[in-house]
């Protein structure tokens, strides 16, 4: 990038790193002009910086019915691997204290 394609709140990424941020203010050192994110507080010289654009984040939300889990839970507890489990067991509680 250079200095007439920054802005303040400007989302750039290092793409040495990674590192990923909006710019907080920009400053120049001996003739070299350098641009601080939000994200590390860091400067970080703007030659380097490229524009970070792509989709924004989104989560996918995994929604089930009640009665599914519910069914899903009943097989579960009648199934053999938990019978089987309860059986070995000796109801004390050793905690070991």
């Amino acid at each position: 990038m250079i200095a007439e394609e920054i802005s303040l709140g400007m989302k750039v990424r290092y793409p040495r790193t990674g590192t990923t941020g909006k710019i907080l203010r920009i400053e120049e050192i001996r003739g070299v002009t350098f641009a601080e994110l939000d994200s590390t507080n860091l400067l970080y010289r703007i030659d380097h910086l490229i524009l970070a654009t792509g989709p924004a984040k989104t989560t996918k939300t995994i929604v089930e019915d009640a009665k599914q889990v519910i069914a899903r839970e009943r097989e579960f507890a009648a199934g053999s691997e938990l019978q089987e489990a309860l059986k070995n067991i000796d109801q004390s509680c050793e905690g070991g204290g």
